[in-house]
């Protein structure tokens, strides 16, 4: 089984930036397709992005907007996301987990997909 621990979370200001990562042990990530989520409290779990070494292929969701950037260490065995311009709406708690079923990801978005080996999540607070 693969564990997941997510952590770069922190409270910053809008517009800083911060590098969440997910290290993963049991399993090495080439492996799989690995998805990062949020959820804000009183929302649902979002999709955020996914990636796979696996697959050229990288899917983003619309929130977006061209500020993050996922990327797969594979030596380190983590998956990373770069959030730039960050802002109050990026307000959430963040997880990663791994597609249970396929080892690419999908144009239509995380939730077309069965995920799991959820990580605790790491808190991203972005407010002046």
């Amino acid at each position: 089984q693969v564990q997941l621990v997510e952590s770069g979370g922190g409270l910053v200001q809008p517009g800083d930036s911060l590098r969440l990562s997910c290290a993963a042990s049991g399993a090495t990530l080439d492996n799989y397709a690995i998805g990062w989520f949020r959820q804000a409290p009183g929302k649902e779990r979002e999709g955020v992005s996914c990636a796979s070494s696996r697959d050229d292929y990288i899917y983003y969701g619309p929130s977006t907007k061209g500020r993050f950037t996922i990327s797969i260490d594979n030596v380190k065995n983590t998956v990373d996301l770069q959030m730039i311009d960050l802002e109050p709406e990026d307000t959430a708690i963040y997880y990663c987990a791994r597609d249970l079923q396929y080892n690419y990801c999908s144009a239509y978005g995380l939730r077309s997909r069965n995920f799991g080996d959820w990580g605790q999540g790491t808190q991203v607070t972005v407010s002046s």
